[in-house]
């Protein structure tokens, strides 16, 4: 067909109930699209895919959620934990391929959801359900499935001890997006990450917050990870991330402390170990601090994972603060990038970040310098311009 005569599909998304589900698929979930969430067990796959079905479910619009792990004895159970009942959302406890198939003719569903992938088999191959040949043929047969009725199909898929979806690798590369949800089942926070998305950015996250009644959307993310923050320890800063559109505060603590071994540890929970041993290179070589006889161990706190340089600067200053035993101002935001010579570099998106902090309380932002450049700072709002490590630890020690 040429192209000019292809309708486009752009006002025809299903929005959800909740907001971040519809940020992280990119503002609603594509007709025809096939959609593939991982994580690990417990960490609320389920949970969020029954409410966000039973929600959307209505009379013109039947959703067929295809358990093959529960009964609809138990899927009905949790339902009635989460206070969800819907007489649209229909539940189908089966794992043979050809008979979910055979339902969907005859039901002719607006949505489907399969949790999960791995438990589905054709009944005409002689592997084992859960097999690289199984779950490969049973997902081409979805894509068919969403591709030829123009029916979004959202497939739960386990991940491995390592963290990585389970199953060929072809899985990925089938699917239209990848959701990955992270987070400790230990806490509260789930962080929903798009891996991949041919609909919509792969930068954006939806954080969800898990209560007894199911996922709860989290709408400001920063007040909620800074709640517990201390203001009498050293080694803690707050820097800000930008993850998608949305910038995020976040508190980082530093623990630094003699080593009782020959080697010491470096340890970071939510940030990269690699690009830790850089940072505390740089302090070593640049600013003097001796820590080849120091544990350092590095924590992002609320379970966030921090990938951009833009929070180098509240790191190093964070560990040199537990290193020193001093305190950091509790109004002040670190944001900027360390270079290898010890040097403060310009991150984007700056006016974004002050703005944020401005709004959560804080009077002062440490930033790059701007070489001239204005932006603009909201009032009361100081802005403290660096060039290099050692004048901004002159400073602020």
């Amino acid at each position: 067909m040429p192209l000019r005569d292809i309708s486009s599909l752009e006002d025809e998304r299903i929005v959800f109930r909740s907001a971040e589900l519809n940020r992280v698929l990119g503002h609603g979930l594509v007709k025809g699209s096939l959609v593939l969430i991982g994580g690990d067990p417990g960490i609320g796959k389920s949970t969020l895919l029954l409410q966000e079905a039973a929600h959307a479910a209505a009379p013109d619009f039947q959703v067929l959620y295809v358990s093959g792990e529960e009964s609809n004895q138990q899927t009905k159970l949790r339902a009635t934990r989460l206070g969800l009942d819907s007489q649209h959302l229909l539940l189908l406890a089966e794992t043979n391929l050809e008979a979910i198939l055979q339902v969907v003719e005859n039901s002719q569903p607006k949505m489907i959801v399969v949790d999960s992938v791995q438990t589905i088999y054709q009944p005409e191959m002689e592997s084992a359900p859960g097999s690289i040949s199984q779950v490969r043929e049973c997902a081409l047969r979805f894509l068919e499935l969403a591709k030829s009725k123009n029916i979004p199909v959202i497939l739960v898929g386990h991940v491995t001890k390592e963290g990585y979806l389970a199953g060929p690798k072809v899985l990925e590369h089938m699917v239209d997006t990848l959701l990955q949800f992270e987070g400790d089942r230990q806490q509260f926070f789930r962080i929903l990450r798009a891996v991949k998305n041919r609909f919509g950015s792969t930068r954006e996250i939806g954080i969800f917050e898990m209560h007894e009644s199911g996922m709860v959307d989290v709408s400001n993310p920063s007040e909620i990870f800074l709640s517990q923050r201390s203001s009498e320890a050293s080694g803690s800063t707050v820097v800000c991330a930008i993850e998608g559109t949305r910038p995020i505060l976040v508190e980082v603590q530093a623990l630094v402390t003699s080593t009782n071994y020959g080697t010491p540890q470096r340890t970071a929970t939510g940030f990269d170990s690699k690009r830790l041993a850089l940072l505390l290179a740089v302090l070593e070589k640049r600013i003097g601090l001796r820590l080849g006889m120091f544990d350092v161990f590095l924590n992002v706190a609320g379970g966030v994972r921090l990938d951009e340089p833009a929070v180098d600067l509240g790191i190093v200053v964070a560990i040199a603060s537990s290193m020193k035993n001093a305190t950091i101002p509790q109004e002040m935001v670190f944001v900027g990038e360390v270079g290898l010579t010890g040097e403060v570099r310009f991150v984007p998106q700056l006016e974004q970040r002050v703005n944020e902090a401005a709004k959560l309380g804080f009077k002062k932002a440490v930033i790059p310098n701007l070489g001239g450049k204005k932006i603009a700072s909201p009032k009361n709002f100081a802005l403290i311009e660096t060039t290099r490590l050692d004048d901004l630890f002159d400073l602020v020690f």
